[in-house]
């Protein structure tokens, strides 16, 4: 039995995958088990920010495994502090909680806004309003969260509480921020929505009505977060900084890892008991974010993540099948005039070149590391299929 039809017969078929055995990988390139190579413009959708098995990276993490690879959380491990303080310091928030995914990130978030509330307000004030297209996780909470009917289907009922507003329609959101909401989450790019970006005007009125009522303001930044868009958080391309902040995907460099990041308002607002996760902070976990934010925190980084961005836009613009272009940093969704995304994506990787979709477009987001000779590669595989 091959590794494919022995993965289906005991895997649960809830992804739609592509036939490709993927097994080992260095730089931005990956190998199959039958040795094809690959230049990879997904990174894991967004997780492997600094690619595979990146030496620094992968030292540190091995050395942590020697160390200590778990400690439950009612015991204190320094890697963890040191994390911590990094990445509050980098963030410019107050304090942090550690989880293992964006979805438990995100309800880490949910928590804080209504115990906030209830705490200060009491009863009743519990809403959140969310984005039309906006998509925030897959447990019963984020997916009740998450403003897409097809993502819906099969699981009700949902979590009450929760409110769509259309994305960048100030008065949709003026007539649903009521007395009973006490918080509006958003994403500055709605990743899996399309990678579309939020309005200026509309992130502006969003801060400005919460402000005036006491209603926090949670940024989505799972995918956009840790340098993906060229600045460490997304909210820095807008002049904002949420109440709440949550990380995910390229924090730990490919290892399970979310973070729920809060402002001096909400720092004190989950005490002993309220909230937990065991793996949550996991020093190994920790050990590989450590050695993420010193990459991306360097001199010079995030400018080079705008750079290669700028590179692919201009490159891609040239090609007659692009329609248009969406996203911030290496965040990028490309529109086509008449192919479809996802038969591109299974030619190009025919061709030896993963990348990825979202709705009706091909979806880029190469680790933040690539070189611009690899961009140049894997850029002349995908124009050679638009313009076929």
């Amino acid at each position: 039995m091959n590794t494919i039809d022995k993965f289906n017969s005991h895997v649960m078929q809830s992804y739609g995958r592509y036939p490709l055995v993927m097994e080992k990988g260095s730089g931005r390139r990956c190998k199959d088990e039958n040795g094809t190579e690959y230049i990879d413009f997904g990174s894991g959708i967004g997780t492997n920010s600094l690619g595979y098995c990146d030496e620094k990276w992968a030292d540190a993490v091995c050395t942590q495994v020697r160390t200590l690879q778990h400690s439950s959380n009612y015991y204190y491990t320094k890697v963890q502090a040191d994390f911590a303080e990094k990445l509050c310091g980098i963030s410019g928030y107050k304090s942090v909680f550690f989880c293992n995914s964006g979805a438990e990130a995100n309800e880490c978030a949910i928590k804080v806004a209504r115990k906030y509330s209830f705490d200060k307000y009491g009863k009743g004030r519990h809403t959140i309003i969310t984005l039309v297209n906006s998509f925030h996780g897959r447990t019963i909470a984020t997916l009740s969260a998450t403003g897409q009917d097809v993502f819906h289907n099969y699981f009700f009922p949902f979590v009450e509480g929760f409110v769509n507003v259309t994305a960048n329609d100030i008065a949709d959101l003026k007539a649903k921020l009521d007395d009973t909401v006490c918080a509006v989450m958003l994403e500055y790019v709605q990743g899996e929505g399309g990678v579309n970006v939020l309005g200026q005007e509309f992130a502006d009125a969003v801060y400005e009505l919460c402000a005036q009522k006491d209603i926090l303001v949670i940024a989505d930044e799972v995918q956009t977060g840790v340098g993906r868009t060229g600045k460490f958080l997304a909210g820095e391309h807008f002049g904002k900084k949420a109440d709440i902040t949550t990380l995910a995907k390229g924090i730990a460099g490919g290892l399970p890892m979310g973070a729920c990041l809060v402002n001096e308002k909400c720092s004190g607002v989950l005490t002993a008991g309220t909230h937990g996760s065991t793996f949550g902070g996991n020093p190994i976990a920790c050990a590989g974010g450590l050695a993420v934010l010193d990459r991306v925190g360097g001199d010079g980084f995030l400018e080079e993540v705008t750079k290669k961005s700028e590179f692919i836009k201009s490159e891609l613009g040239k090609c007659g099948e692009v329609e248009s272009i969406t996203g911030l940093g290496l965040m990028i969704g490309v529109k086509l005039k008449s192919k479809d995304a996802h038969d591109v994506a299974q030619k190009a990787l025919d061709r030896g070149l993963l990348v990825l979709t979202a709705k009706e477009k091909v979806r880029l987001l190469p680790p933040l590391t690539i070189s611009y000779d690899e961009l140049k590669d894997g850029l002349k595989i995908l124009i050679e299929i638009l313009e076929e």
